[in-house]
């Protein structure tokens, strides 16, 4: 077996998908020491800059004095504490939704949701280019498993239309992480109500960046629903850690009983959580952040005009610039960091073959100044490379 494993991880140096971990000497910012190098980096999700803000850390060091380092127990046993339980009802208050169920992390809360909520006797609906961690919940649920074009309404209607399963889950991504484009979830929502199905949003990267006061892409969509689910990361915008889903009430105390990733595990330590309710507070008194930052994707957008690579089209924090070929992309991200700007060479199975591409994350924290330095360089780079 060792052997084999050798032979596979050098197949994949051979075809430019080998990938490596960067050691991080200094706090998640728009500027960083990474293997002992200063970087601009457009590498971290921290779309607002809260990941090392004086108020969050000083608000852990305070909640870790009070209530320990770790929660010690599983929450269906000593494990939920009260700060647990106070940013839960603060973030479904926040989203204006029943109730929400914190998870230990995005992975945990949809594998924990679909395979509680849907069986054998079910069908799940999921975008082809969704998150792995959705289609992981799909195949753990044992539900008939159904996947349609890159947000395609109609292929979808089809499939929902010859749908003769019991329960019905439309899963899709909010903002997708690699194109940085938005699921048409109002025409979502409208099939869930003719055929009788449920949907199931995955808002990681909209959650505290759209909608009013950064309530997420629901919101900005302007859609309620009892049909709906929704999921959203605390390790982005909120720059912490964890997760929570939200919806009807019902569903959340299903969950509580039946979902194996919140049942059997032990949850993040309260600290964290005392702190999340902090972030929230200043993502929801955030519009000046959300306002720099639509100013910085306009500037980026408006200002990079590559004749060899494509930015797609997107108007959030994501950028992706698609080189092609897999060596081709690691070495415009080689060339980009030898100039001391880090910008993270994204490579199948994450994207198609032959779409791999630059993912440009760009965050509140950043400065006009640094996105014009990512624009020369990138500028440079397609007269060398």
């Amino acid at each position: 077996m060792l052997n084999s494993l050798k032979l596979s991880l050098d197949q994949r140096k051979v075809d430019g998908l080998l990938r490596q971990r960067r050691l991080l000497d200094s706090p998640q910012a728009e500027h960083i020491v990474a293997n002992n190098q200063h970087f601009l980096s457009f590498c971290s999700n921290d779309y607002l800059g809260l990941a090392n803000h004086h108020d969050l850390i000083a608000t852990m060091q305070s909640a870790a004095q009070a209530s320990g380092v770790g929660s010690g127990a599983s929450n269906l046993i000593t494990g939920h504490h009260r700060y647990h339980d106070n940013l839960e009802k603060q973030l479904a208050k926040f989203v204006h939704m029943p109730a929400a169920l914190l998870f230990s992390t995005g992975y945990m809360a949809n594998i924990g949701v679909i395979s509680a909520l849907m069986g054998r006797n079910d069908a799940v609906f999921a975008d082809k280019l969704n998150h792995a961690c959705l289609n992981d919940g799909a195949f753990l649920s044992r539900a008939a498993f159904h996947r349609f074009p890159h947000n395609d309404v109609v292929a979808l209607e089809e499939l929902l239309k010859t749908s003769t399963a019991k329960h019905k889950l439309i899963a899709a991504d909010a903002v997708f992480s690699m194109d940085g484009d938005m699921a048409p979830l109002p025409e979502y929502l409208s099939l869930c109500e003719k055929y009788d199905a449920y949907l199931y949003v995955d808002d990681a990267h909209g959650f505290g960046v759209l909608g009013e006061h950064g309530q997420g892409t629901l919101n900005h969509f302007k859609l309620k629903s009892p049909r709906i689910i929704m999921m959203a990361t605390l390790g982005k915008a909120a720059g912490v850690a964890g997760a929570f889903v939200a919806g009807e009430q019902v569903v959340i105390e299903y969950l509580i009983q039946k979902a194996n990733s919140y049942v059997y595990s032990t949850p993040a330590p309260p600290a964290l959580s005392a702190t999340l309710s902090a972030s929230v507070n200043l993502i929801e008194h955030g519009d000046h952040l959300r306002s720099h930052l639509r100013t910085l994707i306009a500037y980026l957008k408006d200002n990079l005009n590559c004749r060899k690579w494509q930015l797609m089209p997107s108007d959030t924090a994501v950028q992706p610039l698609v080189v092609g070929g897999n060596h081709e992309a690691l070495a415009l991200s080689e060339y980009l960091q030898s100039c001391g700007v880090l910008v993270p060479a994204i490579r199948p199975p994450t994207v198609p073959v032959g779409t791999s591409r630059l993912r440009i994350s760009l965050s509140a924290a950043h400065s006009i100044e640094d996105i014009q330095k990512l624009i020369k360089v990138l500028h440079q780079a397609e007269t060398l490379l």
